[in-house]
């Protein structure tokens, strides 16, 4: 049976070759999984051509940074479609923890039918699987949570004041059927096992508001499957 706390599918979209997806995608799967109890199996990490040309193979040794202690199995594919039918095999088997799929663009192959079979096969096995859209318009798709991201400033290194810290992302959630829509800067606590969202900042007119409304407190995903 599936987890109720994991969606069977998700999409995030970035328009950047700064690896705000993927890391936002990582953080997502440790946070999740961590939360359901779920941390031996491997993750199936699909790649089409395209994808590999323009933003790089994973980095090994930045995904283990972030607590993920699975194996990665990589699978490269010649296109869209190659890459959507290693996606579906893949979420026929449930001892892996997750599915990733980057596919570059708004190719044919990927599809609102495309879309479906994925998030049947992963409602199915119970294994979630995140789609990596690079450079892609939001099209139909049946994903029931959608992000658009892109990098924020990073959080301050209490080590050197000069370096960077933790990574930090504006996340945009624009479909969810488990929570109202928003834009957060995201952080991911990984003591905690979760992402922190925290209400972006929106420039308004000086003095509206000041000194009466709160600011709104962080929200967190993940440490139990709350968003």
């Amino acid at each position: 049976m599936s987890d109720p706390d994991l969606p069977p599918f998700a999409e995030a979209f970035s328009t950047t070759r700064d690896g705000a997806g993927t890391g936002f995608v990582m953080a997502q799967i440790e946070a999740r999984l961590a939360g359901a109890g779920r941390r031996d199996g491997p993750i199936l990490w699909v790649q089409d051509h395209r994808a590999t040309q323009e933003a790089g193979l994973p980095c090994l040794r930045g995904i283990a940074a972030t607590g993920l202690g699975m194996p990665i199995l990589r699978v490269g594919a010649r296109g869209a479609a190659d890459a959507l039918w290693a996606m579906e095999e893949g979420l026929e088997c449930a001892a892996l923890s997750a599915v990733v799929g980057e596919v570059w663009g708004n190719p044919k192959a990927l599809d609102f039918t495309a879309t479906k079979r994925l998030a049947l096969r992963a409602a199915r096995s119970g294994v979630p699987v995140w789609l990596l859209r690079q450079d892609a318009a939001a099209d139909l798709s049946v994903a029931p949570e959608r992000w658009r991201l892109v990098s924020a400033a990073s959080e301050a290194n209490s080590l050197d004041a000069r370096a960077p810290g933790e990574a930090r992302w504006m996340a945009e959630l624009f479909r969810s059927r488990r929570q109202a829509p928003g834009i957060w800067v995201a952080g991911h606590d990984r003591a905690a096992h979760r992402v922190d969202l925290a209400a972006a900042l929106s420039d308004g007119a000086v003095g509206a508001g000041a000194g009466h409304a709160p600011a709104d407190a962080p929200r967190a995903v993940g440490g139990g499957g709350r968003a």
